[in-house]
């Protein structure tokens, strides 16, 4: 079957309206009802269904068993000049990493940077959407968070790290931004399991089973181990992210961080960390120019045969969305068990065109 008829496009601005539907039922006021359902959306319009509306119902259950919280700002902890600790109150990690990453921005323009650290964080999507918004204001930005283990240390059998995201962006003259998304398994755990919703297997490198045996499974992969990208260097990696967000907050480190997927009555409680540098501060007025200049410089590169174009780090994504600003593609299954969250309503996003899906 292909892509097309497994998939069916929406109307963004229907689609973020019934999402946001969901979301107020669930208890969080209208305005961070329709923050989160654009987040969401945001992931999908980028081509990122894995870290897309394939979450929501579990968002949703978690909302309702009261592991994920309505509140709609984290408190201050502590506030030190460019410093500031964020206790996130086991909210939607979307909306936390946006106000802590604001808070990061603002810091930045008086101090030249700006370090947040949160607490009690949730699952927060892409990462890169975070330094995109410091990038967006003219900062260099830093984003990273832990997550419950999913990885062995090398020669391990049991996990003990998370595939830890980082992001780093750059702002640049004109887009698209040089934006770097990265997490420190081979394949995120979010592609595995939009792998299984999909009936697909993985690619051979991407996971282990429970017993440590190669696998292709997707399922087995989620109950088994993810592989580190670039073996003992991702795993290193991995680990230091854990201990910076977790630590520098006085939040969860490794396994005391629970399951997104896990018992939905407890609480995620992952960590964050985000870092906004002002240019200016630097003296280096001319980064976005000369950022550009780099990345025309990388892009204009000679191509090794067969190679079509270079592209440079968040370009794919920039482009993707450019063609699904008005309507976006959503998976069949993932819509099913969104719409299953909600009891009937009249009204539901409509396909392009006007057709009911």
């Amino acid at each position: 079957m292909s892509s097309q008829s497994e998939s069916i496009l929406l109307s963004v601005t229907a689609l973020t309206d019934e999402v946001a539907v969901l979301f107020a039922d669930a208890g969080l006021s209208s305005a961070d009802a329709q923050r989160i359902a654009r987040a969401l959306i945001e992931a999908e319009q980028q081509g990122l269904k894995s870290h897309g509306l394939m979450h929501a119902p579990v968002y949703l259950e978690r909302m309702r068993k009261g592991s994920v919280s309505t509140h709609d700002r984290a408190e201050t902890v502590s506030d030190h000049g460019a410093v500031a600790v964020l206790d996130a109150r086991h909210m939607l990690g979307h909306l936390a990493a946006e106000q802590a990453m604001a808070l990061a921005i603002e810091k930045s323009g008086r101090f030249g940077i700006g370090a947040v650290a949160v607490r009690h964080g949730f699952h927060f999507g892409a990462a890169g959407r975070y330094v995109a918004q410091a990038a967006q204001a003219g900062m260099v930005g830093i984003a990273m968070s832990n997550t419950r283990p999913l990885m062995p240390a090398p020669g391990g059998a049991e996990a003990v790290v998370g595939n830890n995201p980082i992001a780093i962006a750059i702002p640049t003259a004109d887009e698209p931004m040089v934006v770097v998304d990265v997490a420190m398994s081979e394949g995120a755990l979010g592609r595995i399991r939009h792998h299984h919703q999909r009936g697909e297997p993985i690619p051979g490198n991407w996971a282990v089973t429970a017993e440590g045996l190669p696998t292709t499974s997707a399922a087995e992969a989620i109950k088994g181990l993810l592989l580190p990208t670039g073996g003992p260097k991702g795993f290193a990696l991995a680990m230091a992210i854990d201990m910076a967000c977790g630590l520098l907050s006085g939040g969860a480190v490794g396994s005391e961080i629970n399951a997104l997927y896990g018992d939905t009555s407890k609480p995620n409680d992952c960590a964050f960390l985000f870092l906004a540098l002002n240019p200016r501060a630097f003296g280096a007025d001319d980064l976005p120019q000369r950022a550009q200049a780099q990345r025309e410089h990388i892009r204009q590169a000679r191509r090794a045969p067969d190679t079509a174009a270079i592209r440079t780090p968040g370009e794919m994504k920039w482009r993707t969305a450019a063609t699904q600003q008005e309507t976006v593609r959503i998976d069949r299954n993932t819509l099913s068990a969104l719409r299953a969250c909600a009891a009937p309503v009249d009204t539901l996003a409509v396909s392009h065109g006007g057709e009911r899906p």
